[in-house]
């Protein structure tokens, strides 16, 4: 069998529905997905970004569609889900994608900065598995979260998203435990430093502060990490796709570190 065929195949007739994917880590997870067979829901705010995402799925023949929605709002979550059925006719694979937490100064992170945090990363993740669960039940289908390795090691300059992410790995393994009375796959990513917007903001500040080029300031920032290399949004998504497919499928409450070696902890 033609390799690119069977990948491209992978995830035919599967539906799959990720929340951030208008950029960064989700975009490229909802791309990868689509790339091999899915056909996917894309969402987020920014709708012209979304619009271009859908519209690369295209090169591949892939079947997608996009709402721009914000979780925070706690109706959204289901009317989101509601969307995707409407569009597809089922749901397979939910990925968690959406939300990022504001860093800084413990001291000078305000109430406001706090529920806005757990608002979008933790509470959508919650509502929008809530609403999905009967369809992924029905399926058999699989559920990620995308936390990251803060709520593994908290740090006292990521004091909001070390919280939400352990928060995030928490819900995990509960709900793991009911997949496997529900036939439903459950699992958890932690990635690391990933070369999205975010990453590249705190990489120009640092060239800037020391008055070296952006190349320079990254590889010291990888230094200091004391990790292999930054990440890429692919490595994210390539793991993802392995998780959901076949070959992943006994994987069940698993929260997995992609980080290049910055956990060091047990």
């Amino acid at each position: 069998m033609n390799q690119a065929l069977d990948h491209e195949s992978l995830f035919a007739g599967k539906v799959a529905l990720v929340s951030g994917s208008s950029r960064g880590i989700g975009r490229a997870i909802a791309l990868k997905l689509a790339a091999s067979g899915a056909a996917v829901m894309f969402t987020g705010r920014d709708t012209s970004l979304l619009q271009a995402s859908v519209q690369e799925t295209k090169q591949f023949n892939g079947r997608a569609d996009f709402r721009a929605f914000d979780l925070r709002d706690p109706q959204v979550p289901a009317q989101l889900i509601h969307a995707t059925v409407q569009a597809f006719g089922r749901l397979d694979i939910l990925v968690n994608n959406a939300g990022a937490t504001k860093r800084g100064d413990f001291l000078t992170l305000t109430e406001e900065d706090w529920s806005d945090g757990f608002a979008l990363k933790f509470f959508g993740a919650v509502r929008l598995a809530r609403a999905a669960w009967p369809l992924l039940k029905q399926t058999q289908g699989s559920l990620i979260n995308i936390a990251g390795i803060g709520g593994r090691t908290p740090g006292a300059e990521f004091a909001i998203g070390g919280s939400v992410n352990a928060a995030l790995l928490s819900f995990t393994k509960a709900l793991a435990d009911l997949g496997i009375h529900d036939g439903v796959q459950v699992n958890a990513i932690n990635p690391g430093s990933v070369r999205t917007d975010r990453l590249q903001k705190r990489i120009a500040a640092r060239a800037a502060e020391h008055g070296v080029d952006l190349e320079t300031a990254a590889a010291d920032m990888i230094q200091d990490a004391g990790i292999t290399r930054f990440g890429q949004p692919q490595d994210v998504a390539e793991l993802v796709a392995f998780i959901v497919s076949p070959k992943g499928r006994w994987l069940q409450g698993s929260l997995i570190d992609i980080d290049g070696g910055q956990t060091k902890t047990l």
